[in-house]
């Protein structure tokens, strides 16, 4: 199955949220929540991410985490990840209990497409019958000519991280994750490999291009967004040096936002949040 295949595959009977001049969504991706080791590349960010989710709570979004949230290659547990971060779960639960959560799976966490994994008491504590999708479409019901935005991880687009993930697995729990101590870089990952991820980029807005719809995606960890090459846009990770990005969509408008530390004239710190792209109308 080529790469295209597997992406018209993932939106196959997707469910479907409005989009309309009302609702709003905040969009991240690649959490990548471990266990509050020195392996865990989350860990640096908890702070700003715990900021995100109160900020995009009080103000009224709908949270959609496109994939990857939790690092369940290089760790077995998740009761382990919930642990370590259980300030960030028990604000992702509130979400869930108004209704205002949607959670998809990567390739780093695809086990949780499986109903037996996600049933687990530890997992249904926090959220109660929460299905992990592989895809969701914003309808746009504003007009005739109006384009949907398709959401999904984009691990679609890449060979080794979808239909050999398991093979991918295996070699960042038992060989590159002992080797990250020694700040070896994982040459499987479309985040770390510059050519993986140029390539998957290209097939992504490829796809998005010739099927004529807005597509949405992580696993590159590179954020994007233009109003002139507007088919595919990124939302990035919370795994940036000192920074998170996310994409809002708000009043029908799309920005690319980044969270992170600033200093005030009285050297106080602070979480800023600062627009790297947009607002641009969508259409």
């Amino acid at each position: 199955m080529s790469y295209y295949s597997r992406l018209q595959k993932a939106f196959e009977g997707a469910i479907r949220l409005p989009l309309n001049h009302q609702t709003k969504y905040v969009l991240f991706s690649d959490c990548h929540r471990g266990t509050g080791t020195s392996n865990d590349n989350f860990l640096k960010n908890q702070t700003l991410h715990l900021a995100t989710l109160q900020y995009y709570f009080k103000t009224g979004y709908t949270y959609i985490e496109l994939g990857d949230g939790d690092e369940l290659w290089e760790n077995r547990c998740m009761e382990q990840i919930i642990e370590a971060h259980n300030d960030i779960f028990r604000l992702l639960s509130l979400y869930d209990r108004h209704k205002r959560l949607y959670m998809l799976y990567g390739n780093h966490d695809m086990v949780k497409k499986n109903t037996s994994y996600t049933a687990k008491p530890c997992t249904q504590t926090l959220f109660a019958d929460m299905k992990f999708h592989e895809s969701i479409i914003l309808e746009n019901n504003t007009s005739q000519s109006a384009r949907d935005i398709y959401l999904t991880h984009g691990h679609q687009a890449d060979l080794l991280n979808s239909v050999f993930w398991r093979f991918a697995r295996f070699l960042v729990r038992y060989v590159w994750k002992p080797l990250e101590y020694f700040g070896v870089m994982d040459p499987t990952s479309a985040a770390k490999n510059y050519t993986r991820k140029q390539k998957t980029e290209l097939r992504l807005q490829d796809f998005a291009e010739k099927e004529g719809h807005i597509i949405i995606t992580g696993h590159t960890h590179r954020p994007v967004l233009s109003e002139t090459d507007s088919f595919y846009c990124n939302c990035g990770s919370c795994v940036h040096p000192y920074s998170i990005t996310c994409i809002e969509i708000e009043r029908m408008h799309i920005s690319l936002a980044k969270w992170a530390l600033a200093v005030r004239s009285d050297m106080s710190l602070y979480v800023a949040r600062e627009i790297l792209a947009g607002p641009f109308p969508l259409r």
